[in-house]
């Protein structure tokens, strides 16, 4: 199955209790259909008491089933605590984005959506020099022009 595929056979499950553990999970979801893989992230911390996230995810075996358990699980009740069904996102880059550890500029894309181009950075010296030539008084070489207003009869 292609990587795409299993992202749309995937759903994300959100507020979950620390004593939900995977077999658990997999019996809450096991009614929609033929399940494939569950996975409960760990802390980040090694210091962490806790079992897991607070989230997990469920992969199905048909894309199918997981939208029947987005659409009969979400706002439901697990363990006590209402619990958050999505599908889930593909997982982010840790090198782009925030918490990035490189500079925004110097990510990939950054610079091909940011970049000026050279005709726009022409226009722009243009603009300025046209600007820098202009009087600064509006008004001024109006001087032999008509009185305004209505010409008399």
């Amino acid at each position: 199955m292609t990587d795409a595929a299993r992202l749309k056979a995937t759903v994300y499950v959100g507020g979950l209790d620390h004593a939900v553990n995977e077999k658990i999970l997999a019996d809450a979801f096991l009614p929609f259909g033929e399940i494939v893989d569950v996975s409960l992230p760990k802390p980040d911390l090694p210091s962490s008491t806790d079992p897991h996230r607070g989230f997990g995810y469920v992969e199905f075996e048909i894309p199918g089933d997981a939208k029947d358990a987005i659409d009969n699980m979400d706002q439901s009740e697990l363990f006590g605590k209402v619990i958050k069904v999505n599908a889930a996102k593909p997982q982010k880059d840790s090198n782009e984005g925030l918490g990035s550890k490189t500079a925004v500029w110097e990510q990939e894309g950054w610079l091909a959506k940011h970049a000026v181009s050279d005709e726009d950075r022409l226009a722009t010296e243009r603009a300025r020099n046209e600007s820098e030539t202009r009087p600064d008084d509006p008004m001024q070489g109006l001087e032999g022009l008509d009185v305004a207003g209505p010409k008399p009869a």
